[in-house]
């Protein structure tokens, strides 16, 4: 029999250890260890070899040394492959290697981007597996190759990341480029890439041996062929028949955006002209639509399980596609790796066992207040430093210092709280003064991001003084790290309901930093008005003028939270408290991971 303790169980993959991270894993693994790949050992469970879930993403945010993210997309994925690392959940992951990463942003004193490759070695973090597979695209046989990079967890666990890669010379230069740059190209580079990841990915990850696996989930549709290359690997299988269900039931669908501009459309020349041997048309017109391919549309059909981000986005979404049941799983942040170092020392002396279970962090209100505030203090003083290094600028560690790092694109109203310029001189200068820390890139085709981050720039020359405001370029995880925990206030002001989620604000959290958001994505679960933060508008979904949400935006800052920052310091010690103990304890990957587990990968 497996040998089991606790609310988890212990597997062997490859000699490791690993522990599955559910009570219900538990259970279900116990009653029928076939169906998910376990043999009883005379001391263990083994799980058939190297994992039973893929988790494909086209970015995953693995360190900050390798650019192969642009936002919070790929954050959410490298953190949800570092709670499974920590929780020794049997997972593995496929992305693209991107050599030359997503951008480096260079902002001139206009705020002007320009953009630069952000190339990078994989032999400096990641072995060369010795295995190739073969891909078609437009008629041209493509190899593509894979590095292995290992996620390793506090407990011991490993994760094993495959970085496809398509620059081998036997390849011609146009298919040498296809794992070049993240979302890079036009629209043929972007469906060649989606090609080479759900195509490619699999059978990669067939040809290292990975046979067993339970359950594939899709982060986001970018890796939706996936779907059709397992439909085309099950017909060779059943001698010429289509077996949808085997697929829908192997398969998880993660949709991460209630904006249609984020969901992947291809034209049928495009994909008929790129898409070779993957299936037929009939096949992939019935998944993913008559008009054109609709990668989202094709995820959704194809899974069993298909879930929002946060329970609103979950609502929202399912507006957007009424046929299809859409759950909710409510996203969360590696805990560990963005507290603050003072935060993890503070933690560590309070809340022993923190990092393997976050949701300890619920013990905070018997953590005395100062000890709370000198943390903070010295993650202040981090940012101060790096600002005074890195900008020039002088910062005043002693003034309330709010900040907003998010990517710059119109929805988000980067530059609303610059609305009225000389009502927020007026709250400076009577409620008390104000400073404020940006960042975030645009992409580079987005100009309408790009004149968001000039906007906020102009409105920090016209202040002056009076309201200190910096601009950070080329925001990464290192720059992120310092900003979530050094700011006194997190600043979110996306159009409603455009907010699928918006790991910032948990990210703070974490760092017991509190937030001040228009009440959309994870805050409407979050929100606690004066306890956990401050409230922009309405629970509705009803959009809001930006003049009307400016105006709130100001009497809150007026009338509540700079009193309550320069006036009540100790009332602003118990909210960071609250703010840990409320939120740090719930928004966190280890419960995401657990709510996975339960609904999707072992339903």
């Amino acid at each position: 029999m497996p040998v089991h303790g606790g609310a988890g169980i212990h597997c062997v993959i490859e000699g490791s250890t690993y522990w599955l991270c559910s009570d219900l894993c538990r259970r279900q693994l116990l009653a029928d260890p076939g169906r998910y790949g376990v043999t009883a050992t005379k001391s263990t469970a083994a799980v058939a070899q190297h994992s039973v879930i893929a988790y494909f993403s086209m970015e995953v945010a693995l360190a900050a040394a390798i650019p192969t993210y642009s936002g919070g997309l790929g954050v959410l994925a490298g953190d949800t492959l570092r709670a499974a690392a920590d929780l020794s959940l049997p997972m593995v992951a496929v992305t693209l290697v991107q050599h030359g990463g997503y951008l480096r942003q260079c902002l001139d004193e206009y705020g002007s981007q320009t953009e630069q490759p952000e190339p990078w070695h994989p032999a400096d973090h990641a072995e060369l597996l010795p295995t190739t597979v073969e891909v078609h695209i437009a008629g041209e046989p493509v190899l593509v190759g894979a590095w292995r990079y290992l996620v390793r967890g506090e407990s011991g666990g490993v994760v094993p990341v495959l970085l496809l890669d398509s620059d081998l010379p036997q390849n011609s230069e146009s298919g040498r480029r296809l794992t070049d740059r993240l979302y890079g190209g036009d629209e043929r580079y972007r469906l060649a890439q989606e090609i080479v990841l759900g195509v490619g990915g699999l059978r990669v990850l067939r040809a290292l041996g990975f046979d067993s696996i339970h359950r594939f989930q899709l982060n986001e549709g970018h890796s939706a062929l996936l779907i059709a290359e397992l439909l085309r690997e099950g017909r060779g299988r059943a001698g010429g028949a289509w077996d949808f269900e085997e697929v829908r039931r192997r398969c998880v669908f993660t949709t991460h955006t209630p904006v249609p501009a984020g969901h992947d459309h291809f034209n049928w020349e495009l994909v008929r002209e790129l898409l070779g041997d993957v299936a037929n048309d009939e096949v992939l017109r019935m998944l993913g639509g008559s008009s054109e391919l609709d990668m989202t549309r094709l995820a959704l059909n194809g899974s069993h399980y298909v879930n929002g981000v946060a329970k609103r986005h979950a609502e929202v979404s399912r507006g957007m596609f009424p046929d299809y049941e859409i759950e909710a799983v409510t996203n969360g942040i590696h805990t560990a790796t963005w507290a603050s170092p003072a935060h993890c020392a503070l933690y560590d002396r309070h809340v022993p066992g923190w990092q393997s279970d976050p949701s300890m962090l619920r013990c905070m209100p018997g953590v005395p207040l100062r000890d709370i505030t000198v943390a903070h203090a010295e993650a202040k003083q981090l940012l101060v430093d790096a600002v005074r290094d890195v900008h020039g600028t002088v910062l005043d560690p002693a003034v309330l210092t709010i900040g907003f790092a998010r990517r710059a694109t119109e929805y988000k109203r980067t530059d609303l709280v610059f609305h009225d310029l000389d009502r927020l001189r007026e709250i400076a200068r009577n409620a008390g003064p104000l400073q404020f820390v940006f960042a975030g890139k645009a992409h580079p085709r987005d100009e309408g991001g790009k004149r968001l981050i000039q906007s906020v720039v102009n409105a920090g020359r016209a202040l002056g003084d009076q309201v200190r405001v910096v601009y950070l370029a080329n925001y990464g995880m290192d720059l992120a790290r310092l900003l979530v925990a050094g700011c006194d206030l997190w600043l979110n002001t996306p159009r409603k309901p455009m907010e699928a989620s918006g790991t910032s604000g948990m990210k703070a959290a974490a760092n017991g930093v509190p937030h001040l958001s228009v009440l959309d994505g994870w805050w409407l679960e979050g929100h606690i008005e004066g306890i956990t933060g401050w409230s922009l508008g309405t629970r509705d979904t009803q959009p809001v003028p930006d003049a009307e949400v400016a105006a709130e935006l100001y009497e809150k800052l007026a009338n509540a939270i700079i009193p309550t920052f320069y006036g009540a310091t100790k009332s602003w010690a118990e909210v960071m408290r609250h703010v840990i103990a409320v939120n740090g304890s719930n928004f966190h990957t280890h419960r995401m991971l657990k709510d996975y587990a339960s609904t999707a990968y072992l339903r």
